[in-house]
């Protein structure tokens, strides 16, 4: 799976910069052949959606929230580490 921002480095290196495929596979580590498809296809955004998937931290994410929130106006040294806070959860 090609991150969409790579598929802007890939444009901008072959447009602007006039690099040819395959000096643009040596440098992003992709085939030839990925780099041609995705010149090809003229897209600038990947087809494929993201569905929304509910985080494993949702339950919690108040109380995180509560927690760092007072945890930022203490000392270094008075902090709780992350190691704490896990365990507290």
């Amino acid at each position: 799976m090609i991150h969409m921002g790579l598929l802007n480095i890939i444009r901008r290196m072959y447009l602007r910069e006039k690099l040819s495929i395959r000096e643009i596979a040596r440098r992003t580590g992709l085939s030839r052949n990925t780099v041609t498809k995705h010149l090809a296809a003229n897209t600038i955004e990947p087809k494929f959606a993201t569905p929304d998937r509910p985080s494993k931290l949702d339950p919690f994410s108040e109380k995180l929230a509560g927690w760092l929130k007072t945890e930022a106006g203490k000392s270094r040294k008075q902090r709780r580490t992350l190691k704490q806070m896990h365990a507290d959860l």
